[in-house]
């Protein structure tokens, strides 16, 4: 336990230090946005080729169950967030926002990092295959969340040849095929793959930075929405997992991507549809923040 708050506090001065970059005006919107692409398609996908490439080889034999894990905790997610908000009081117009803040959380661009920084470098390959699901499902029920329209209810076939999936189908390749690259092969993929820890936290500190005050700290629903995002809805993935006797490795590690914060497609989303910017701008905002507590807190339970 000391050693995940030691490893979270260390990535949270990471944080800060974006916060402070920003503020003295050498981060920016426009360069965040850039360093973001540079990471989703760059050095986050050698982070997800370099997590199967050391001396041994994750188990092969785990990819199904890590798929089946992966998908049902995604029926569940989705499941819970078109319920839930029913019951909350919340305006009809938001009801579709926090459906998608409560199903999809950011797994991919603060997931990996964190789930590396916890469970060791080798845990990406079985986080990134986790993370199928959210990949897929999140251009359809997420559009179809934010938009409230059955008829925009689409899949983005674009997703599945993105360079974090192509990654994914290469690092599960080179599982099957027991292929064991050599260190010139490797090594450039273990150095870009590092950049996406920093890269990544300096972005989120940056992004922090930018957010007008009276968006920061939200209404009491948001920390109802942050509790079951980070906590709640993990802690009963968690108790479903030992019941079902999932593998002990795969279900922490599938909860601790279950409790990311909101995931940054949603903003992206509601500036396309026009819908609940400023509700989706402080759950991304709170949860974020909240997650440097939350994760730490959770992994006790593990």
């Amino acid at each position: 336990m000391n050693a995940i708050v030691s490893q979270m506090i260390i990535l949270f001065i990471l944080v800060i230090v974006g916060y402070y970059l920003s503020k003295r005006g050498m981060m920016d919107a426009e360069f965040d946005r850039k360093l973001s692409e540079l990471v989703i398609n760059v050095t986050c996908p050698c982070l997800i080729l370099s997590s199967v490439m050391g001396d041994t080889l994750p188990d092969k034999n785990l990819i199904l169950p890590l798929l089946v894990v992966g998908f049902a905790t995604y029926a569940l997610l989705i499941g819970v967030a078109m319920l839930l908000p029913r019951y909350l009081h919340i305006a009809p117009t938001d009801r579709g926002v926090y459906s998608f803040m409560l199903a999809f959380g950011n797994v991919g661009f603060i997931g990996y990092p964190i789930v590396a920084s916890i469970f060791g470098p080798s845990a990406v390959f079985y986080a990134s295959i986790l993370n199928f699901p959210s990949t897929l499902l999140i251009f359809v029920f997420g559009t179809l969340f934010i938009s409230g329209d059955q008829t925009k209810m689409r899949f983005d076939w674009s997703t599945l040849y993105s360079p974090p999936m192509i990654a994914s189908y290469l690092s599960i390749l080179i599982v099957v095929t027991g292929w064991m690259p050599t260190r010139v092969v490797s090594t450039p993929f273990f150095l870009l793959g590092n950049v996406t820890v920093p890269a990544a936290l300096l972005i989120i500190g940056s992004s922090i930075a930018q957010v007008p005050i009276r968006r920061m700290f939200g209404n009491p629903t948001i920390y109802l929405m942050s509790a079951l995002r980070l906590m709640l809805i993990p802690l009963l993935i968690l108790y479903l997992s030992r019941l079902c006797l999932v593998d002990e490795n795969i279900a922490n590690i599938n909860v601790v991507l279950a409790a990311m914060p909101v995931a940054s497609y949603g903003t992206l989303f509601c500036i396309k549809y026009k819908r609940g910017e400023v509700v989706m701008a402080e759950g991304t905002f709170i949860t974020t923040l909240l997650s440097v507590l939350s994760i730490p807190l959770l992994t006790a339970f593990l």
